[in-house]
């Protein structure tokens, strides 16, 4: 199925989660729905309610997700403590449950806390319609309907004006127009570089998504391109030719950013209706300044998405 417009892990979600001196309470969630799972990404996205010291009871999301292999670990895997339990055997082929010691059994755990009816909703399993939006769309039905939302990206801002996760800043071009921070996704636990996953972040502030690109952008997206590949194979060692590097349509946040992925790595939101290879992006806008204020872009969208009625109510679905 496609991937909506909204990732199912993303950077947004750390403003909401309590700071070092604050730990999430664990102990005291609530389990009330499994919202979603995915056998793809072996992870469940969870409702949970934390009860207060009075019995007060506030929403939270957990996303549990068990980490990819680390290839240094795997021979400590299969010699230290681990049971096996035979499912099947069949000539030379057999299947056992492999139960490793907890040391061994990382899940990495995202918490978006407290929780809004929009955070329950985004994660809740949806289906999903294909949406063909033409400049005309975009001008009387998307750009209403973003201006209109409440979802707060002051998260981006922290991370460009250094007051938060100045020390994971992998690469930064200062440059106010042409600039911009190079920074882990929350998704990558940096721990292994077959699920790399990288997000530049735009300086500048007026730039919402790709339907706002022209020419005049074309510097600010070189400088992506270029300085964010040599940065990646001079931190990671992992070359320009090995990197993914893209934008989405719809967004989840609409502040101009690039994601970079490694290739080989199944990355929630790169199928075609929603993935737009950077350098791609460069090319159309080399053929028509105004490329992306011209051509129609399809797009998914989940069912309980308000720009869905939006669309709907517009007779365009």
């Amino acid at each position: 199925m496609a991937d909506g417009p909204a990732p199912k892990r993303r950077r947004e979600e750390a403003e909401a989660a309590p700071g070092p001196a604050a730990p999430f309470p664990l102990g005291s969630v609530r389990l009330r729905r499994l919202l979603r799972d995915s056998a793809r990404e072996k992870a469940a996205f969870v409702h949970g309610q934390v009860v207060g010291p009075a019995g007060e009871e506030t929403d939270a999301v957990l996303i549990l997700e068990k980490t990819p292999f680390q290839e240094e670990k795997i021979e400590e895997l299969l010699r230290t403590h681990t049971r096996l339990e035979l499912q099947m055997r069949n000539d030379i082929y057999s299947t056992y449950r492999l139960y490793p010691p907890p040391a061994l059994s990382e899940i990495k755990a995202t918490v978006v806390y407290p929780a809004t009816e929009k955070h329950l909703q985004k994660y809740l399993r949806q289906e999903v319609h294909l949406i063909r939006e033409t400049w005309e769309d975009y001008k009387n039905i998307t750009l209403p309907f973003i201006q209109s939302q409440s979802f707060s990206i002051q998260w981006v801002y922290n991370i460009l004006e250094k007051k938060a996760e100045a020390d994971r800043i992998v690469h930064e071009n200062p440059d106010p127009c042409n600039g911009f921070v190079l920074v882990p996704d929350l998704k990558w636990n940096q721990n292994q570089l077959e699920d790399l996953y990288l997000i530049a972040l735009i300086h500048r502030r007026d730039v919402k998504s790709l339907r706002d690109l022209t020419a005049e952008h074309l510097p600010l997206l070189r400088n992506i391109l270029q300085e964010g590949k040599e940065a990646i194979t001079k931190r990671f060692g992992v070359p320009g030719s090995q990197l993914r590097i893209y934008l989405h349509y719809q967004p989840s946040y609409y502040h101009l950013h690039v994601h970079f992925t490694a290739l080989g790595y199944d990355a929630p939101g790169i199928s075609a209706e929603r993935a737009h290879l950077l350098e791609d992006v460069i090319d159309n806008l080399l053929l028509d300044a105004q490329y992306y204020q011209k051509r129609a872009l399809t797009f998914a969208l989940r069912a309980d998405e308000p720009l869905l009625k939006k669309f709907q109510e517009a007779g365009r679905v």
